[in-house]
């Protein structure tokens, strides 16, 4: 057992080390994105929280106060933070968009339980309700697709439309697949899941570790500053239990999901991943899961599309949206 434990502190201690420059593989002939806020984001954008679903989430919000709802849903080790470079443009084109801390994360409440993602898209839905709204669409990247995938399938008249980006969704052939093959990005799923280990062995070392977990699944420079963000908010107390705990409940996700997806979802959904990262997979799952899909692969881009790619990504959202009212009108 000492031995065991030794080389777990040995293999952490590898990965909070700072990565060598050579090591560190991203596309250089692409220009490094902004860090921090873009300009003007303060004065279009408030942070408000709200009691949802027995849960306190913080979540930012700007935009056409009567224009469509967009929720933004971050993934892990992320918070609303990854769509800074996102919201503006939406807002510019009259939606009213909301980036949300899901539970555990952020300035959100990090309750002890709640951490399937059924009821996390309760929480998602009691804050839409809460915002007067009746519709929403849906985008969600990693974790997020997850909530938002289980919000459209247990409430699929309230989803005008769902956009997924970059991560297989429970009990599909694409998470199974990615579960069951030897894949080396994939190997904090069982880290996470150890309960008390892993916080152990990460409390102290956020940044590093977040660092070389950012680093090592892009494909374009995501800054320090940025990546800096995200661990000072698992640094905070709980978010590292908060974060974890998605991971832990993943075998009731695959159990509800399972359920979810005998029926196909009927809003149109918008599939999307980069090209270096699951690519073309984001879609054909999505084909399995709804009637009304379509999407791509953003280029020269890996796992963190909102923070590699901005550009690309709010391109195709406007687009996506636009086709969606101009058809509703």
């Amino acid at each position: 057992m000492r031995c065991l434990f030794t080389a777990m502190a040995l293999t952490f201690a590898a990965l909070c080390a700072p990565a060598p420059a050579q090591e560190q593989q991203h596309a250089t002939s692409v220009e490094t994105q902004q860090t921090g806020l873009p300009p003007g984001f303060e004065a279009q954008f408030q942070h408000r929280y709200i009691a949802a679903n027995g849960t306190r989430l913080h979540y930012v919000i700007g935009g056409g106060a009567t224009g469509p709802l967009v929720v933004l849903l971050h993934g892990w080790p992320q918070t609303w933070y990854t769509w800074r470079n996102v919201m503006p443009s939406l807002a510019k084109a009259g939606y009213r968009v909301v980036a949300v801390d899901y539970r555990g994360a952020g300035e959100s409440d990090k309750p002890l339980a709640g951490y399937d993602k059924a009821t996390m898209a309760a929480d998602i839905r009691a804050l839409v309700h809460g915002l007067g709204a009746t519709k929403v669409d849906l985008v969600g990247r990693d974790i997020g697709v997850m909530v938002a995938y289980a919000y459209a399938a247990q409430w699929p008249d309230e989803v005008a439309s769902l956009v997924m980006l970059d991560v297989p969704i429970p009990a599909t052939a694409a998470w199974n697949e990615a579960k069951h093959k030897p894949d080396p990005e994939l190997w904090h799923f069982g880290l996470f899941q150890q309960r008390d280990i892993a916080e152990m062995l990460v409390a102290g070392h956020e940044y590093p570790f977040i660092r070389d977990f950012y680093l090592k699944r892009a494909y374009r420079d995501v800054a320090d500053e940025d990546i800096a963000v995200y661990a000072r908010a698992y640094a905070a107390p709980g978010g590292l239990r908060a974060g974890f705990e998605l991971y832990r409940a993943f075998p009731e996700d695959e159990r509800r999901f399972a359920e979810f997806e005998k029926r196909r979802l009927p809003m149109p959904i918008l599939a999307l991943a980069g090209d270096k990262s699951n690519g073309m997979t984001e879609l054909a799952m999505a084909k399995d899961l709804g009637i009304n899909v379509r999407g791509g692969v953003a280029p020269d881009t890996g796992h963190w599309l909102p923070d590699e790619n901005p550009e690309f990504l709010t391109k195709e959202l406007v687009a996506f949206f636009s086709q969606i009212y101009r058809g509703a009108k």
